[in-house]
């Protein structure tokens, strides 16, 4: 290998630490069974996005993986609005159900703010309700938001103590850029928010010790971007014009100047769901208490 090879960005294997923490949850829920309880997830799939499809097929398998129960229940996309708000009245009321997930898009004649509220919070394992954000505002116990808890998850694997470090979020969904920056402020890290509003990103990003792009654009960042030595953290998932699968950063110039960065695949989105069976089995441990 060469100096240069050398000094290239290392990867973040999203995939083996996945499977390093599935194996952890995998070993808590047997301790659960052992005392003759059980984690269950309930998702909930309506309409025929092939994408949703995909997504709810990989979270039902990691259950099975972990040995979570899951329940999947799959809905036309007529089903009415109050039918699904009474299955999950239902869901909430079920002892068995630890976490409800109703994957999202939704069809247009369903509310998905009401839907999203309509979920007890302590089953609330995606972490979107208002009132889970409120915990994780003010810092009381609740579910973090999976692609965010992965997030951190990934940035704890490298070692570097985020403490005094100034960290860049480029993106301010409710879904991953805003709770993302509070965790990140929870780990004690200086947060800047960058948007589409943002006049210069990079004038942020090039003083940053870590960067999180989550805009869903690509080559958002780029090399020139970035401070030599930063964390890059990559949430993005697109594709390029020959339909290969890519994130929001400039992967090949970026790895030359980062420390650390993760790939896509095989980055962040292997973790979103990981940390959704950590929420579920956590809710699991606290209905056990």
């Amino acid at each position: 290998m060469t100096n240069q090879e050398n000094q290239r960005g290392q990867i973040i294997d999203g995939v083996a630490l996945s499977a390093q923490l599935r194996s952890e949850v995998a070993a808590r829920v047997q301790a659960l069974k052992a005392r003759g309880r059980s984690a269950g997830l309930a998702v909930i799939l309506v309409g025929e996005d092939p994408a949703s499809a995909v997504y709810v097929r990989n979270k039902v398998k990691a259950c099975a993986d972990t040995g979570v129960h899951s329940v999947f229940e799959k809905y036309e996309a007529t089903l009415p609005e109050a039918d699904l708000l009474a299955r999950i009245a239902a869901l909430n009321a079920d002892p068995s159900v630890h976490g409800i997930l109703v994957q999202m898009p939704l069809p247009k004649h369903i509310n998905p703010h009401k839907v999203i509220e309509a979920i007890a919070t302590s089953k609330d394992v995606d972490g979107y309700a208002t009132l889970s954000a409120g915990e994780l505002m003010t810092g009381a116990p609740g579910f973090r938001p999976c692609t965010p808890y992965g997030c951190m998850k990934l940035i704890e694997s490298t070692g570097v103590d985020l403490r005094g470090k100034h960290a860049v979020v480029i993106g301010r969904s409710n879904t991953v850029g805003k709770p993302m920056a509070l965790l990140l402020l929870q780990a004690n890290a200086t947060v800047t928010v960058c948007h589409s509003g943002t006049a210069d990103i990079g004038q942020h990003t090039r003083q940053a010790d870590v960067v999180v792009a989550a805009v869903g654009k690509r080559n958002v960042l780029t090399a020139d971007m970035v401070k030599p030595g930063a964390i890059v953290i990559d949430v993005g998932m697109n594709r390029n014009p020959e339909g290969k699968l890519c994130g929001d950063v400039d992967f090949a110039g970026v790895r030359e100047v980062a420390s650390f960065i993760t790939p896509v695949p095989g980055g962040v989105g292997p973790m979103t769901i990981t940390m959704l069976l950590v929420n579920t089995l956590e809710a699991a441990e606290r209905a056990a208490t």
